[in-house]
């Protein structure tokens, strides 16, 4: 599996998986782009354990999600009855992470605010817009914008849809859906293409 996962996470980063993965075993899949979540944990029909991680990620946004769907493993095998992302995913998963926050494996301009989400991590990065921001800017070329970024008043699509950028609630922009005058409410680091 090492082999496989090597291909998609930076290179100094494989010998720390590896001891990881040696201590907790668990079943990975690489599998094709979700929009609604980089990864997850869950027990499947035969009663093992899988985590599922999108192969499209960049390599530092992988190792992100990997460590964060291990980390649900490793909560789940001490107590079995927590809240998906409580206290005790949260101490694993920042336990697990430390030993990654070095220069040679996290860009110098993502580990400030990799070291900042994790200092009380969120169900998804992309809860945190700067440590989103920075991790995309590893991703390839896609020709989208973070709708933060937009204007206020800029027209966009999302999803085939064309929408007006309005004014941001607390952590959200109000968008008119321009076919149906609809208001949706677009988490800030939403990517969506100009108009």
């Amino acid at each position: 599996m090492i082999e496989t996962l090597s291909k998609y996470i930076p290179e100094n980063a494989v010998d720390l998986v590896e001891e990881i993965l040696i201590e907790h075993p668990i079943k990975i899949k690489i599998v094709n782009k979700r929009n609604t979540k980089h990864g997850d944990f869950k027990r499947t029909v035969d009663g093992k354990f899988q985590i599922t991680i999108n192969k499209t990620l960049n390599k530092y946004q992988f190792l992100l999600t990997l460590i964060h769907e291990i980390a649900h493993f490793v909560t789940y095998k001490k107590s079995k009855n927590v809240k998906p992302h409580g206290i005790e995913w949260k101490r694993n998963f920042q336990y697990l992470m430390l030993p990654f926050l070095q220069p040679n494996i996290y860009p110098q301009n993502i580990l400030p605010h990799l070291a900042k989400y994790l200092k009380n991590p969120k169900a998804s990065t992309g809860a945190d817009v700067n440590l989103t921001y920075v991790l995309n800017q590893y991703d390839k070329i896609s020709g989208k914008n973070f709708i933060f970024e937009l204007q206020h008043g800029s027209i966009f699509t999302f999803n085939n849809k064309t929408y007006k950028k309005g004014n941001i609630r607390r952590t959200r922009f109000e968008c008119v859906e321009l076919s149906t005058n609809k208001i949706y409410l677009f988490n800030q680091n939403a990517e969506v293409k100009k108009q």
